[in-house]
């Protein structure tokens, strides 16, 4: 994100549209940003809502809700390959990935022939990856919302992947054992099975009938066995590193000593060219 507060002066359509879709401070800006933030939330509920019992009416209104927000994500999706320096680079970007899957699923049935539409339920499911774009958001400590720390974000990241990772898994369990399973009859049903299970209390209320809802339970926990602790031993390393200094011994090359040490806590080698006159490490250490 630029940290200027408007556009280049002389700046072309495309440098002001990269400008404008990466700036949270500008009014602009930060509309842009907060408006995606709510359809996202509102798109990713209108996933879980279609997975309800529910008339006529609200299924025809979900569907509209759910076409409008769409388009407005394909077009967002175009002006940023539009306005990118490497559209090459731009396309292949994780975060524009996930926009292109999760709109995807949305347009498919206009393209595709009648008989298979029925058939791309699982298709569909795909939308659930939206839920990722909430990455996009904590990319750097600056939000459409204001600044946080760096501990502030990193347990935002936590917290958003824990989420993610039970919704993206839960979203595709629904899809492999709705149908089949008498058991997951909604989203939340899929939901439930999830948390219990990558929680490991494990009830044994709800199990797996199908091979894919078995690999899918097995690929999750992985995920969360690698990625939960992956983003938990950076704030752990952060807060043990609080009360230490930056300054790196020249013997051993460690690099964090406490605040009054003279001597390096592994190898011995003094920190300082006079401890007794010394409340820090010097420049020189």
């Amino acid at each position: 994100m630029s940290s200027d507060s408007s556009p280049p002066d002389g700046a072309g359509v495309r440098a002001r549209l990269r400008f404008y879709l990466n700036d949270h401070d500008t009014t602009v800006g930060f509309g842009a940003d907060a408006v995606l933030f709510v359809l996202n939330l509102v798109f990713v509920a209108i996933y879980v809502a279609q997975t309800y019992s529910v008339d006529a009416e609200t299924v025809s209104l979900l569907w509209v809700l759910e076409l409008a927000i769409a388009s407005v994500f394909a077009v967002e999706y175009g002006l940023r390959v539009y306005a990118a320096r490497d559209r090459l680079d731009s396309v292949t970007n994780p975060y524009m990935v996930v926009d292109l899957l999760a709109i995807l699923p949305t347009f498919a049935v206009f393209f595709l022939p009648p008989t298979l539409v029925a058939s791309i339920g699982f298709l569909r499911a795909i939308r659930v990856v939206r839920v990722l774009r909430f990455y996009r958001f904590t990319e750097d400590a600056e939000f459409f919302f204001g600044t946080v720390s760096d501990n502030t974000l990193r347990a935002t990241k936590l917290m958003l992947t824990v989420l993610v990772i039970l919704f993206v898994s839960s979203g595709l369990f629904y899809s492999a054992e709705h149908g089949v399973n008498p058991d997951v009859e909604t989203f939340g049903d899929a939901f439930y099975y999830m948390t219990v299970t990558l929680s490991t209390v494990g009830f044994g209320d709800i199990l797996a009938v199908t091979a894919a809802g078995r690999w899918l339970t097995v690929a999750s926990i992985i995920a969360a066995v690698i990625l939960i602790p992956q983003q938990a031993s950076k704030i752990v390393r952060e807060w043990t590193r609080r009360d230490t200094v930056d300054v790196t011994c020249p013997n051993c090359g460690l690099a964090e000593h406490d605040p009054d040490a003279s001597h390096c806590k592994a190898c011995g080698h003094v920190l300082y060219r006079d401890p007794d006159a010394q409340t820090g490490p010097s420049e020189q250490a």
